[in-house]
């Protein structure tokens, strides 16, 4: 007699019914899909709280794009290293901040939450084991390449933001020699999960959720080639990232990432926004994406100003890094020109990409190198060096003392490409989400057992054009915990 074994094959679109799963291969109250910070976070609370958890990961360990990240923590409102540096921010001026950041992506209820608790958020990342020590590091940069905490890493002090907010440096860096403190953040979490009972499955990639009515009771996970049932008692949590990876979904919802080309995360597939669809869940803002070419630090390039390959600006320069990239994305033609006059150019490294297009001893020469018509460029460096000896920018209301006239000659134009330079890119929408980190339906209804939190969601960094570093690790940490909280009292 010949046996035939019937394969089926479980899809991320559509969720399986409680009544055709054939058996239970794992038990707990709460499943987590993902484990980088997210993952992590919501763990460590859902322990605390007392639930069972069993954390299921796709790759053989833990990481995510947190453990690619910085390590850097977006945090306002009064922490000890803000006042030990002399900085009097408020939870006012924090929260307006952020849903400034946010643009019209705004969440006030996701702003507000963390606007107030965002101090002991600090803590609570200190009381797990993170260490900060708590030092000021001026200036404008990527990120310490000492163990520096605390760093200006937004557009806190630029236009518009400094109008609303009063401007303070929030960024706050794990305690790490060099760049890259992504890693060391996620193995203090890590350690602390395990410490604290977590259950963990590796290589082990969720296929589907499994419901119960409307009710999200498991999840279908393959490992060692084999399909599982997880059966989760109080509920599953997402924590899955973005979709940078995923062409067909960037293709559908996110087309302008194909104007860059370094994308930036681990496996960031898009399966939990897909999961989360699939049962109802409302991914929203799917066009917004972070993107930044980098490397036009040193503090003195934001000096230098911005032009569109017709000559004219398009942002005040002394902004975040990131929004200045963003804004430059939006610009016609497949390039713009960072121009510098001899007294603030500074070469960028050769894995950035970035070229000298053309010099001149005039700017009207740099405009004929770069084939421009005549009075376009020039005539945007006029006006902007006249007002510019007068301490103002009309135009994009750049700040002194980082708005100063470039007058001094040889003067050169940089190019960054867009094909060619090195734009890093991560996606930002998601599932739509409560302050609670449960999963919303489209109607705005949570979906019963179901939470995510992280890049998989539409969170506090919402908007492309606001980016702050550290809001990304922020989200994920701090909602990472309240997805972790709400499903163990589910």
């Amino acid at each position: 007699m010949e046996w035939k074994v019937e394969m089926i094959a479980y899809s991320q679109h559509k969720p399986l019914e409680m009544a055709a799963v054939p058996h239970w291969d794992f038990e707990t109250d709460v499943a987590i899909i993902g484990f980088g910070a997210t993952g992590a976070c919501a763990a460590i609370e859902a322990r605390e709280a007392g639930a069972d958890v069993i954390l299921f990961e796709r790759s053989s360990g833990s990481g995510g794009a947190s453990a690619l990240s910085g390590g850097e923590i977006y945090i306002g409102g009064g922490t000890d290293a803000q006042k030990a540096a002399g900085f009097d921010d408020t939870v006012e001026d924090f929260t307006a901040y952020l849903k400034l950041a946010q643009g019209p992506c705004v969440d006030d209820a996701k702003c507000e939450l963390y606007g107030r608790e965002a101090v002991r958020h600090y803590q609570w990342l200190k009381d797990q084991g993170v260490p900060y020590r708590g030092n000021y590091l001026p200036g404008k940069l990527i990120e310490p390449t000492d163990d520096s905490t605390l760093i200006w890493s937004g557009s806190e002090a630029a236009a518009p933001f400094y109008k609303t907010a009063k401007p303070a440096p929030r960024g706050h860096v794990i305690q790490h020699m060099g760049w890259g403190g992504g890693r060391p953040l996620v193995d203090v979490l890590e350690a602390r999960a395990r410490s604290l009972g977590t259950h963990i499955e590796v290589d082990a990639r969720a296929q589907a959720l499994i419901t119960e009515g409307d009710r999200i009771v498991g999840a279908v996970v393959r490992i060692d080639n084999t399909d599982k049932f997880v059966r989760a008692r109080k509920g599953v949590v997402l924590a899955t990232g973005g979709f940078v990876f995923n062409e067909a979904m960037r293709r559908k919802y996110c087309p302008d990432t194909f104007r860059v080309n370094s994308p930036i995360g681990d496996k960031d597939d898009g399966i939990g926004i897909e999961l989360g669809a699939s049962v109802g869940g409302d991914p929203i803002h799917m066009d917004q994406f972070f993107t930044t070419c980098p490397w036009t630090m040193p503090e003195t390039h934001a000096n230098g100003v911005f032009v569109n390959i017709q000559g004219q600006r398009f942002i005040n320069e002394d902004c975040y890094h990131g929004r200045v990239s963003r804004c430059a994305v939006d610009q016609p033609g497949g390039k713009v020109y960072l121009l510098l006059d001899v007294a603030h150019f500074q070469q960028p490294p050769d894995f950035a990409g970035i070229s000298i297009a053309a010099t001149g001893e005039t700017w009207d020469e740099v405009e004929a190198e770069l084939e421009m018509p005549a009075g376009t460029l020039s005539a945007t460096m006029a006006v902007y060096n006249a007002h510019a000896r007068e301490g103002r920018d009309p135009l994009f209301d750049k700040q002194v003392p980082i708005l100063k006239p470039l007058d001094q000659s040889p003067f050169v134009a940089l190019e960054l490409n867009f094909e060619t330079s090195y734009f890093s890119f991560f996606t930002l929408g998601g599932l739509k989400t409560s302050a609670q980190a449960e999963v919303l339906d489209r109607s705005g209804k949570a979906i019963p057992g179901l939470f995510a939190a992280g890049r998989c969601t539409s969170g506090l960094p919402a908007w492309g054009h606001g980016y702050s570093s550290g809001l990304s690790l922020a989200d994920c940490t701090f909602f990472g915990r309240e997805a972790g909280r709400s499903a163990a009292k589910a």
